[in-house]
């Protein structure tokens, strides 16, 4: 185990200079744009999950250190994914992920906090961005109803 981890979670806040990403949630900042890729820092804690949202393009997860981090998909011909992310291959965690685009994707840590980063190619553009609606979603995939209910917030923004 890498001696510089666990970090206390504000000391990460401050050292990366991140701020809370508005709608999703969770903290990031930008570490590159050009016209062809994004690129970002992203943290949640126990206060901050992100919101299942999907986006035109894929995203690329990397765990950088923390706790795992639960994923929820949902994927566009119905199938339901909870892939964790982490660098425990043995039980089946994934340091890397893929989420292709048009597919619902939220996510929680586990524990105190993950830190991630996500790279995004073409760029990240706020118009291809969708914020899921908490009743939509559970029509449309009953059977992750609770976990829907975790990684969505109530139409005043108070988290259920």
């Amino acid at each position: 185990m890498n001696p510089d981890w666990p970090v206390n979670p504000d000391r990460l806040i401050a050292q990366l200079e991140l701020e809370p990403l508005p709608d999703e949630g969770g903290l990031f900042r930008q570490t590159y744009s050009d016209a062809f890729s994004t690129a970002i820092y992203f943290l949640v804690t126990p206060d901050e999950f992100s919101a299942l949202h999907r986006l035109q393009g894929a995203e690329i997860y990397h765990f950088y250190g923390g706790d795992p981090l639960q994923m929820l998909l949902l994927r566009p011909d119905g199938r339901i994914e909870r892939p964790l992310l982490g660098p425990n291959f043995r039980v089946g965690q994934s340091p890397q992920l893929v989420v292709p685009g048009g597919v619902w994707q939220g996510s929680a840590t586990t524990g105190s906090y993950s830190l991630l980063g996500t790279t995004m190619a073409p760029s990240f553009r706020p118009e291809d961005f969708d914020l899921g609606q908490r009743d939509e979603l559970i029509a449309s995939y009953p059977t992750a109803a609770a976990d829907i209910l975790r990684l969505t917030r109530d139409s005043s923004g108070a988290d259920q």
